[in-house]
């Protein structure tokens, strides 16, 4: 048994909640963070104040581990090793995506807040700016989305949970956004999972 401990409008429980889905691993998740707050038995184990944090009850003595994409390579390597590549050159390239998901996310901040929990309107500048910064790493992801169908080669991995959970934020706050045929078809392919859609495609909050 796998436990989640974060609540699910944040993007990186979204992650971790999706991925074991997809993995199969029998998990509970308790809410934590946010409005919910952080209990002192929580901030033993992730004094971060952050979340996500997994506890694996399958590892003798115990287990948890908090950073949201360390935990998805955990989670791969220990119940579904068929979702990380083995060739060395493929892993990194995974790899090399799941770390730019940040530089993405944090191009998309202002604008998912400022839309999302604060009410501004697409114009404001700083909401403006940010659509812009991310538009312009959506048109480098799409093409490299050009080259492979997935971001570790040609099937679906750990790799692709990242920016897919990020994708769904941009292809759901309302800007007009250019035409990214690659990335609309990963997307596409990414919204008919069931994991996918039960536990990421969630009104943004």
């Amino acid at each position: 048994m796998i436990t989640i401990w974060g609540r699910l409008n944040s993007h990186n429980v979204k992650k971790v909640a999706w991925a074991a889905i997809e993995m199969g691993i029998e998990h509970r998740r308790i809410d934590m963070g946010g409005a919910f707050g952080f209990t002192d038995d929580y901030l033993a184990m992730n004094p971060n104040r952050l979340i996500p944090t997994i506890e694996d009850d399958s590892v003798p003595g115990g287990f948890s581990l908090w950073e949201s994409n360390a935990i998805l390579r955990y989670l791969a390597d220990a119940h579904a090793p068929h979702l990380r590549p083995e060739a060395p050159a493929e892993r990194a390239q995974g790899d090399k995506w799941m770390d730019w998901q940040f530089t993405f996310a944090e191009a998309q901040r202002t604008a998912f807040q400022g839309i999302v929990r604060q009410g501004k309107d697409v114009n404001d500048p700083q909401v403006s700016a940010s659509i812009a910064a991310t538009i312009k790493l959506a048109e480098r992801f799409d093409a490299a989305l050009g080259q492979t169908p997935f971001l570790a080669g040609k099937a679906f991995g750990i790799a692709d949970i990242p920016m897919g959970v990020y994708a769904y934020t941009f292809f759901t706050l309302p800007f007009e956004r250019p035409s990214l045929p690659n990335m609309e078809d990963w997307y596409a392919g990414l919204t008919a999972r069931p994991g996918y859609a039960s536990q990421v495609m969630i009104p943004l909050s």
